[in-house]
């Protein structure tokens, strides 16, 4: 019926390019009440005739009902009918307050129901998405601008980053310099970290501080992540320096199979500390970065172990994300332009 966290876009009239330019960002289905998609392959959500009901499918197969949520009356008449048979329910809410829709979509959840919510921006769409880990199963974006659809969809996906093993080729002191610790409002869990290197093509899978050590307890929320200079990467495409995170940036979360999450990152601390270089290599790139001379620093081995900075050796295999090298201006990938870093 609907994806996961489907973005259903509601236009004010059907217009041929518009559904054009979102069907090319991934939009499935429209909330319209016209009968012409131009011969794009959209499936189209439109009011029943008295608009009580709404319909989806060329053949009015799915029957939902949408609802103005003025108060708790309103959301207990939604639930009622939820529960007598609707495939699915739209919230329409007028002043956004989370607590009422975690309640409604509590109860929803074990109902085969799909909740869906309008939202009128890209940011109220995050929020909907997000809202008790679960999120509804559907927003219904009423706009006619394609840039607020193009950063819905941006702020919905999550990257996916190919990993691969490397081979250690250097392990050294270098003196020491400034690292960042990067402490996230997320809990972390075993196997997640951030993407951190001197290079940005060329980034080392550096796990979190759930496990602790002989002389810290487990801090879950940090990554020490390296040098101020270190690049990371951000859920819009693009790469900052680690210097740069700050509370309240957005960052990425990884595992070793590349699946990725966003956080916030909730303090950035920045210390002098002593410092090692890490070099390593795949068949076709090489890459290194310079992190805390520091057993809670840990890599992340292609069996899913993880191996302390201090033990890490020559020959050892760790995991990264390695691409072509390219260009980066302003943290943006430049694919022609000629780089020769060192």
């Amino acid at each position: 019926m609907f994806r996961d966290q489907n973005i259903i876009v509601a236009p004010t009239e059907a217009d041929p390019t518009f559904l054009q330019n979102i069907h090319e960002l991934g939009i499935g289905v429209v909330f319209t009440d016209t009968d012409s998609t131009f011969d794009l392959p959209l499936d189209i959500i439109r009011p029943s005739g008295d608009s009580t009901y709404v319909w989806q499918g060329s053949d009015q197969e799915r029957v939902g009902r949408r609802y103005h949520i003025l108060s708790n009356t309103d959301i207990q008449l939604m639930l009622h009918d939820a529960s007598g048979g609707l495939d699915f329910v739209i919230a329409d809410v007028d002043d956004w307050k989370i607590i009422p829709l975690e309640n409604t979509i509590a109860k929803l959840h074990d109902v085969d129901t799909k909740i869906l919510v309008v939202a009128r921006t890209a940011d109220e769409v995050r929020k909907m998405f997000s809202i008790l880990d679960i999120g509804v199963d559907g927003v219904i974006l009423e706009t006619d601008s394609i840039q607020e659809v193009s950063d819905a969809v941006s702020l919905q996906n999550q990257s996916s980053f190919e990993m691969t093993a490397a081979r250690v080729t250097a392990v050294r002191e270098v003196g020491d310099g400034e690292r960042v610790c990067v402490d996230t409002a997320s809990i972390l869990h075993m196997g997640e970290g951030l993407l951190v290197g001197n290079r940005s093509n060329f980034l080392f899978l550096i796990h979190n501080e759930s496990v602790g050590s002989s002389f810290t307890s487990p801090r879950p929320f940090r990554v020490n992540a390296g040098a101020v200079h270190c690049y990371t990467p951000s859920p819009d495409g693009t790469t900052k320096y680690l210097s740069e995170i700050e509370s309240g940036s957005e960052v990425v979360i990884v595992t070793k199979s590349g699946a990725s999450r966003r956080a916030i990152a909730g303090r950035s601390k920045i210390e002098r500390r002593p410092m090692l270089l890490i070099a390593a290599a795949t068949t076709s790139e090489s890459g290194g970065i310079i992190a805390q001379n520091a057993e809670t620093i840990r890599f992340v081995r292609p069996d899913g172990e993880l191996v302390s900075v201090t033990h890490l050796k020559e020959g050892d295999k760790i995991m990264v994300h390695a691409t072509p090298a390219a260009g980066r201006h302003f943290g943006m990938r430049v694919e022609s332009e000629y780089i020769l870093e060192k």
